[in-house]
């Protein structure tokens, strides 16, 4: 009984990214030895997250408020909004502390191969914020990957018509990363040296 519980339990770490079987049972193990320190901690901070943490209505990003804590904050500069993949592409940027604006976060990038349309994608509403709210400048801050890079030119596209700004990351950031895994010297520099998108 107890080894299928165990089993379970790997089973499931298994699935995170970053983690194999091994990695998986090695983690398993250290949670079961360290019960009290470690494993109730993190099964109750576990359940507690699946209750309350939810995507924000307006850009989102994860919270347990809605909105956000970005997009509540009254400091932050409502005219620049940073166009991001997923979740992890925001915390990046937040990471470096020096990004004023609020974001978007797109779910995901297009990608024919995968069959991800704009439909799939939170397009609309960004087109939507753009035209209803006093938004001056949106910078499209998108993996430099192909499927990344043709999100963008079909974002700068949808916002042609809008009059807005538009602007992307310089190519400080190495075509083919990920803004997750980049340093955040560099993506300060990439931020700072932003230019326009010709549509």
């Amino acid at each position: 009984m107890a080894m299928s519980e165990i089993e379970r339990l790997i089973q499931l770490l298994a699935r995170l990214p970053g983690l194999g079987p091994r990695s998986a049972r090695r983690a398993a193990l250290h949670l079961i030895n360290k019960r009290e320190a470690l494993m109730e901690p993190l099964a109750r901070a576990l359940a507690e997250a699946a209750e309350s943490i939810r995507p924000c209505a307006i850009c989102g990003n994860l919270d347990a408020a809605d909105p956000c804590h970005v997009c509540a904050d009254e400091k932050r500069d409502g005219s620049l909004v940073c166009v991001v993949e997923e979740v992890a592409d925001l915390w990046a940027l937040e990471r470096m502390g020096s990004y004023k604006g609020r974001y978007h976060v797109l779910g995901g990038r297009l990608s024919a191969l995968d069959g991800v349309g704009p439909e799939d994608l939170n397009i609309p509403s960004l087109v939507e914020r753009v035209e209803t709210q006093n938004i001056a400048e949106v910078i499209l801050a998108m993996n430099l990957t192909v499927d990344g890079q043709t999100t963008a030119h079909y974002i700068a596209e949808r916002l042609t018509p809008t009059g807005v700004a538009v602007t992307r990351l310089a190519h400080g950031v190495p075509v083919g990363g990920e803004l997750d895994y980049l340093d955040d010297g560099t993506l300060e520099a990439a931020l700072k040296a932003r230019r326009s998108i010709e549509g």
